[in-house]
């Protein structure tokens, strides 16, 4: 996201096509294209870019006459969320709101036929991937130009900034085609191309069994699956041409990322948002830990509704902090008996009514793995971190990007005092609470935030270690936007009161999601199950 006089809310796309940006993935199956296609989607969207994915093998699945389900891979069991292709709804005074949806579905194609099922099925296995297959080389080319051709109309007609290319696109051939198709719709579009390599024969066998959850695969038997599979793969291995002399020859924008972000290599990018999705790729990282995300226990502001401030904790707040300690500990060595427990029952290959895939990295030293807390440079976030910072199990450390959204003039006011005092001002937050900047010296909004958290959610995804992040409200409404890809409507109203505990563990496939709150009688937290993402009543909030 980047602001100027000529672009103030940083959407420098809606005025400069060549501002546009076809991102086109290129890899064998069971790569991870699709797990950096939705990372990459999810980033891009919190940095308030309008961003969206166009998946070939949806269109592909409808075109030969396979419904196109949803996804049943192992994000469909309770608390566990695929976090892209999954709708969160917002919960407005107990009742369901708008849901949050992310369209990266294209539209079902219909290739002069019903698409309704009554057409002859084309066969999906491993054959119809044969590079002499030429009926359906045919229908995978068309396809892809097709959802090519979706793609453009959204960047070029329907305010979009980013596409996303979801496919194998192995040869040069087809990447020439699609170049060629691009340049002549619109010449000024840049073009990137983001290769998956891997070479980890662990992550290769955990990606292929991810595959047998997906639409082609699903209630079939895993072993003859994964024979498949593997066929499919030796099919496009034949006739695969991986980035390089070509892409250089035509001046070409590339990133070859390899083993899931542990080597990457770049070729004359261009431009900010080029640069900026190189270095957010050199984050990833599959080590199995737990994000953390709360705020600070109660404050002596809080008590009394004043904005910002650096004042000390409540004697409640301690309590909470003190809790907060023992909650997480516990929960700390309840993750590593359960970790101990996957590696102990994990099978390869699967056996029949395995569903969850183990970690490629799940063998390293758990017992090793650090746990680090992060607080803010204000007060009351310090002191909720306390026994932590006292227990030589945890690294505490302090950072300023953390610090909660600075109120500019009305740091230390009430917002009926700013109501009575500034109404105009007032009424300018209440219309349009992401857009707003405070008045004042070192005023921020929350785009302001987003910007400067950057980094920082950068930096949280390339950690390997246990984390847990003691906030304030609006860091917190931001960071959770990013992991629940959140809408940018959404991020500001997020309710996020004070003793919500949220718990996120990344997944080859996505997060799983669990939210507590703080029972202040008992010192502990209870569970939130199902818990969804609502907005807040309080538009003070």
């Amino acid at each position: 996201m980047t602001r100027s006089r000529a672009s103030p809310d940083g959407r420098i796309p809606d005025r400069d096509v060549a501002a546009k940006l076809v991102i086109i993935m290129v890899g064998l199956p069971a790569r991870g294209k699709s797990y950096i296609t939705k990372k990459l989607h999810r980033y891009l969207s919190w940095q308030q870019h309008n961003a969206k994915i166009f998946n070939v093998g949806n269109r592909r699945r409808v075109a030969a006459g396979m419904p196109n389900l949803p996804d049943a891979s192992p994000t469909s069991a309770p608390h566990r969320h695929d976090v892209p292709s999954q709708a969160a709804t917002i919960l407005l005074n107990g009742t369901k709101g708008p849901d949050i949806v992310l369209e990266d579905e294209p539209t079902k194609l219909d290739l002069n036929g019903p698409g309704d099922g009554s057409e002859e099925t084309m066969d999906q296995s491993a054959k119809f991937f044969d590079p002499n297959n030429t009926a359906a080389s045919r229908l995978r080319e068309q396809v892809a130009i097709d959802t090519l051709d979706e793609l453009l109309a959204y960047l070029l007609h329907q305010g979009g900034a980013v596409g996303i290319l979801d496919a194998t696109n192995s040869t040069v051939h087809r990447r020439q085609l699609l170049v060629d198709h691009i340049k002549a719709r619109e010449p000024k579009l840049g073009i990137l191309f983001i290769e998956s390599i891997c070479h980890d024969e662990n992550l290769l066998e955990a990606n292929m069994r991810l595959k047998l959850s997906g639409p082609d695969y699903r209630d079939k038997d895993p072993i003859k699956s994964l024979q498949d599979f593997k066929q499919r793969v030796k099919a496009y291995e034949s006739a695969y041409e991986p980035l390089g002399k070509w892409e250089e020859s035509h001046d070409l924008q590339y990133i070859q990322m390899i083993d899931v972000g542990r080597k990457i290599v770049q070729h004359r990018l261009r431009g900010f948002l080029s640069g900026g999705i190189a270095s957010y790729l050199t984050t990833f990282n599959l080590s199995p830990r737990q994000i953390w995300i709360t705020r600070h226990g109660q404050s002596e502001d809080n008590r009394v509704n004043k904005l910002g401030g650096n004042s000390e904790l409540t004697e409640r707040g301690h309590f909470y902090g003190h809790a907060l300690y023992k909650f997480i500990t516990f929960k700390r060595k309840e993750w590593l008996i359960q970790q101990k427990n996957r590696i102990a029952s994990s099978n390869f290959p699967p056996q029949p009514g395995d569903n969850t895939p183990p970690y490629p990295e799940l063998n390293q030293e758990l017992e090793d793995k650090n746990f680090c807390v992060w607080t803010s440079m204000l007060k009351r976030s310090g002191q909720t971190a306390e026994y932590f910072d006292a227990d030589d199990d945890y690294d505490v450390k302090a950072w300023e990007m953390l610090n909660e959204l600075n109120a500019g003039e009305f740091e230390g006011m009430t917002y009926e005092e700013i109501a009575a005092k500034y109404p105009e001002e007032y009424a300018k937050r209440a219309k349009d609470k992401l857009q707003y900047i405070y008045p004042g010296v070192g005023g921020e909004g929350y785009l302001q935030v987003i910007s400067r958290l950057r980094d920082m959610v950068r930096e949280i995804e390339r950690i390997t270690d246990h984390l847990l992040i003691i906030g304030h409200r609006s860091v917190c409404r931001v960071l959770m936007a990013y992991f629940m890809d959140l809408t940018r409507d959404d991020i500001a109203d997020l309710d996020l009161p004070l003793g919500i505990l949220y718990a996120i563990e990344p997944k080859p496939y996505g997060i799983e999601f669990h939210a507590y709150r703080y029972n202040e009688e008992r010192g502990w937290f209870d569970e939130l199950p199902n818990y969804k993402p609502r907005r807040t009543v309080d538009r003070n909030n």
